[in-house]
């Protein structure tokens, strides 16, 4: 078979609710030359079954055991035989045109290794909850804000696979943010940019949301900022990670930090403050002890400009 241009890597568990619509994304591009590459991650729902309804010989199916994002990317990426890799999860949308300029760029700029853009966020029913820019744009910005924060969307990245491949690949101990933990390893030795527009939907939904790290315990917090600053994670500490985190995957936590996520961008991104008040009284009857949602829920009756300057005032104090 001849080589294409972009593996799209769609790595999938129990995603059957709305990966067809996200497989109709990719196949709608105005770019063909690609594979779309859908690794299934023991998933047990119709996950596969959906995937192979497709006939498009352009998409290839894998399956494995569960075992978690990270080893079903690196998996993926053995696996993929372009040279570019663009990201996706497999309850997204990608814009029509999003492979034909991810790939122009790098084609262009072949001193890039990675390049994100900005996106849209939906809810779990595609309602529109708010626009998303990268905070950096440009090479120097990026390494700047890194690794205190993750300067791309994952779903929204293209990247040279010989590129993460020499990089390690994806580190499968740093459970929620390997990709992070890879950037930081992958942006030191090569170029890397975000582009403004947004080229795809990501959808917020109880079941694949990342949960809030307000809603994490602080050790969580201390183990990732510890990873992020040595780039790397030890073995104990992706033990105890993996320990929080399956103690946290009960359907009050997920369905709590979901809506808790919502009402706050609904409050400071996309300023509509019923529905703020709606996203954040069902947080708190998930978790009546979530203090900082009372103070949202409050400041939801404030003027926009007292919110706005609190928002500021807010992120500021954060970094």
């Amino acid at each position: 078979m001849k080589q294409p241009e972009i593996t799209v890597l769609m790595p999938a568990y129990n995603a059957a609710e709305y990966i067809a619509n996200a497989v109709r994304s990719v196949l709608a591009q105005t770019f063909a030359d690609f594979e779309l590459l859908v690794v299934d991650d023991g998933s047990t729902d119709d996950t596969a079954s959906i995937v192979r309804s497709f006939t498009d010989g352009r998409i290839r199916l894998l399956q494995q055991p569960n075992g978690g994002v990270a080893t079903a990317l690196n998996v993926g990426l053995l696996a993929a035989r372009a040279p570019l890799i663009v990201r996706f999860d497999a309850d997204d949308l990608c814009a029509p045109e999003r492979l034909h300029v991810q790939w122009e760029l790098m084609q262009r700029n072949p001193q890039l290794v990675i390049a994100g853009t900005a996106v849209e966020y939906v809810d779990a029913h595609g309602t529109p909850v708010f626009s998303w820019q990268p905070p950096a744009y440009d090479h120097a910005q990026l390494l700047e804000v890194l690794p205190r924060t993750c300067p791309f969307i994952h779903s929204s990245v293209v990247y040279r696979r010989s590129a993460v491949l020499a990089a390690g690949g994806y580190p499968e101990g740093a459970h929620t943010f390997e990709d992070h933990l890879l950037w930081t390893k992958l942006l030191p030795t090569g170029r890397g940019l975000n582009l403004p527009e947004p080229l795809l939907q990501v959808r917020l939904n109880v079941a694949s949301v990342t949960i809030d790290e307000r809603w994490r315990p602080r050790s969580f917090r201390r183990i990732k900022a510890r990873a992020l600053r040595d780039g790397s994670i030890s073995t104990d500490d992706s033990a105890r990670l993996a320990q929080i985190i399956h103690n946290q995957s009960r359907p009050a936590v997920k369905e709590g930090a979901y809506h808790a996520l919502l009402g706050k961008k609904f409050l400071w991104n996309n300023y509509d403050p019923p529905r703020a008040r709606a996203s954040l009284l069902r947080a708190l009857s998930c978790n009546p002890f979530y203090a900082a949602g009372y103070g949202l829920l409050f400041a939801s009756y404030l003027p926009p400009a007292w919110i706005r300057r609190g928002y500021h005032l807010f992120k500021n104090l954060r970094t």
